[in-house]
């Protein structure tokens, strides 16, 4: 827990997703700018900032809350993400890159929440 949150592999491959994710939404038509667009890269910003946020708290119950947030954004943006690509608004490739990295995240996330959710012996 005494490590910065910059420091954990989680946070910086979602920062990652983000800077791809912005970057694949700049070709989404402006009519969507307001709506899918922008709920697509909310949910991504929301990753890195609760993981980064629950690292602040210092407290394994406070992060795991914030971790368990941060997944359910991932769960979310998977979910805005495979809708862009049925709208055609993402090309297939584009979109299951975009996936193959939110599931990567994914893994990674979710093993740090099982490493804090594991009673200390």
């Amino acid at each position: 827990m005494g490590q910065h949150y910059k420091d954990l592999v989680v946070w910086q491959k979602a920062m990652d997703l983000v800077v791809e994710v912005y970057t694949a939404t700049e070709q989404f038509p402006k009519r969507e700018v307001y709506s899918l667009t922008d709920q697509i890269r909310r949910a991504a910003v929301s990753v890195p900032s609760n993981v980064a946020e629950g690292q602040a708290h210092f407290n394994k119950r406070e992060s795991l809350r914030f971790l368990r947030h941060s997944s359910g954004s991932l769960a979310e943006l998977e979910t805005q993400l495979l809708l862009a690509e049925r709208l055609n608004y993402l090309p297939g490739p584009s979109a299951q890159e975009l996936l193959k990295r939110v599931h990567e995240v994914g893994r990674i996330l979710g093993g740090l929440i099982n490493s804090l959710a594991k009673p200390e012996s």
